[in-house]
């Protein structure tokens, strides 16, 4: 069991919904988040440079069984990468993939992959 987690940009979110839903992943968390990475830039303002504040983005939440992974992740990257040029750009997001100890469904007690 893997936890796949994505920083995407706030307008992506839609389109990396359908990519995964046409992908047959369906069960997913959503926060906004704020941040930056490498997009950081300084600003000229009133003569001085400014360094601008948290960029807002969305944290997509995924727990997949070890099968789903790749189905997932190339999903999220079809859906959320921009579309000039192969490579994409800065500020396209990141995946992140964690190791799941556990998952317990609550209603059921039930435990492992099937509680998935």
């Amino acid at each position: 069991m893997k936890l796949i987690t994505a920083i995407i940009r706030s307008y992506q979110l839609d389109q990396v919904r359908e990519s995964l839903i046409a992908a047959d992943i369906t069960r997913i968390t959503v926060s906004r988040v704020s941040g930056h990475g490498v997009q950081q830039s300084e600003e000229i303002y009133r003569g001085k440079k400014v360094i601008p504040g948290l960029i807002p983005k969305v944290k997509v939440e995924i727990a997949v069984n070890d099968e789903f992974v790749d189905i997932t992740v190339d999903a999220i990257i079809k859906a959320a990468r921009s579309h000039n040029g192969h490579e994409g750009e800065i500020g396209d997001g990141k995946i992140f993939i964690t190791p799941l100890e556990e998952c317990i469904r609550i209603r059921t007690g039930e435990r492992g992959p099937s509680a998935i």
